[in-house]
């Protein structure tokens, strides 16, 4: 017993078995770490590594052949879809970029607020409420759940595929509103719904592609309700007890995993994708993942046309969340948000009071908060002194609805700007709430298709 490690588990009782490293009462799990001595893993910034052992780290890294292998692979191009910090959209996807080292924290974006003085973060607040008065006008609730998807809702599917209400309801609606907009057709004449396919190609094979795909099974649900043929999962993560293995027992089904980043993936040059229309979906695309998808999917879509295929995209559904980690450098849209006076400073601070929309309890009612009218004036200034606490005591004394009231206004201004890049490539678009806030407070879907494809 003496030589084990000294760290003590209180939920088994005892101290930990393993055996401590040399010179330490602690084995490798439970040595402390000093910050200033462990760094992202270059290959995979997902661990971290001693920055003295990061040489022959490099050399044996578990993903070391996965990266090896996929560089080798005509679709992978590092930074493709990453953007620019500073120039302008049409210019992103000229030199790209990769930003795994340089993206900006929430503690960065935090104490960029607090080290703004009293009567800058009420400036700030009143420019926020402005701009989303001015452009948040036209977001309706679009709770729908198809018949379609019937055979999911009342379970009738295998009993072995995972069913947990809440997400099935979301992806049933998620569907339903791709129904609803037109670019789904079903009929209760038919035993299967099917796409809405060229008139001038009748015989093209329409695809999906599912990013940040995860296990599967927003996919799954599109299979078994609207009988798609072709599927190709993104999702830069392995994951168990994914769907694939249900997927390839479809016979008509042709399903293909690409394991790579989103802002690495030119969709363009996925080989079994070319001459195939297709459409984008995504549920929960975390963050920078929405930016960099719609990039992925649209930011080439001139020099696509001129392929002389239909190689391109005919419509999306991409439920957005996780606005708090959104970059400036991955942003789809920064000129318009540029143009209503939210530079790069002002898009960190908005990106962090997304934050406070969901930071309570999330099975509560929100539905009060859309018609909670926020008044700055009205927030506490006990605190409000010159001082550098000022900022910091007002956020914390805010009443928990003001705070969700600025964070879904910040979530909607965010994804505003997103609509406003896509209908200026040429699609028909809305952004809608497709769930209840009790059933999710992360309920922004982008939809949107090329209406002449219809």
């Amino acid at each position: 017993m003496e030589n084990r490690c000294k760290f003590w588990l209180p939920k088994k009782n005892r101290f930990c078995s393993n055996t401590p490293l040399n010179n330490s009462l602690f084995c490798g799990n439970h040595t402390t770490r000093t910050d200033d001595k462990w760094i992202p893993c270059p290959i995979d910034p997902s661990h971290f590594v001693l920055q003295e052992n990061l040489e022959g780290h490099l050399k044996r890294c578990p993903l070391l052949k996965q990266v090896q292998s996929l560089s080798t692979q005509p679709f992978y191009q590092k930074g493709v879809n990453a953007g620019k910090e500073d120039e302008l959209e049409e210019q992103e996807t000229l030199i790209p970029t990769s930003g795994s080292f340089d993206n900006v924290t929430s503690e960065m974006k935090r104490n960029i607020v607090y080290s703004l003085n009293v009567p800058e973060f009420f400036k700030l607040i009143r420019m926020i409420e402005s701009v989303h008065d001015q452009i948040c006008k036209d977001i309706k609730d679009s709770y729908k759940i198809p018949e379609a998807c019937g055979i999911w809702i009342k379970r009738e599917v295998d009993r072995k595929l995972p069913f947990q209400e809440k997400h099935v309801t979301q992806q049933a609606s998620i569907l339903g509103n791709l129904e609803e907009f037109g670019v789904l057709e079903s009929s209760v004449d038919k035993e299967q719904c099917e796409f809405v396919e060229l008139a001038e190609n009748s015989n093209g094979v329409p695809a999906v592609v599912e990013f940040g795909a995860g296990r599967g099974y927003l996919t799954q649900m599109l299979a078994d309700c609207y009988g798609i043929r072709r599927v190709f999962l993104v999702e830069r993560k392995s994951y168990k007890l994914k769907a694939d293995r249900s997927l390839r027992q479809k016979e008509s089904l042709i399903l293909e995993r690409l394991r790579i980043d989103i802002e690495d993936l030119n969709l363009n040059a996925v080989e079994s994708l070319q001459g195939l229309p297709y459409i984008a979906i995504g549920k929960h695309l975390c963050g920078p993942a929405t930016d960099l998808t719609l990039r992925c999917c649209l930011a080439n879509q001139r020099n696509v046309e001129r392929c002389g295929g239909n190689c391109y995209l005919r419509g999306l559904a991409i439920a957005t969340c996780c606005h708090h980690l959104c970059q400036w450098k991955h942003y789809i849209n920064k000129k318009y948000l540029t143009g209503l006076g939210i530079g790069k400073e002002e898009f960190h601070a908005i990106t962090w009071f997304t934050s406070w929309a969901v930071d309570a309890d999330h099975g509560s009612d929100l539905s009060d908060v859309t018609d909670f009218k926020l008044h700055p004036e009205s927030i506490d200034k006990e605190e409000s002194s010159g001082d550098a606490n000022g900022v910091e005591a007002i956020a914390r004394n805010m009443k928990a609805i003001e705070r969700a009231k600025l964070g879904f206004m910040c979530k909607q201004i965010i994804d505003m700007g997103r609509l406003m890049w896509v209908r200026e490539h040429g699609l028909e678009t809305q952004l809608v709430k497709y769930v209840p806030s009790n059933i999710s407070p992360e309920n922004h879907l982008l939809v949107a298709r090329h209406v002449s494809d219809f």
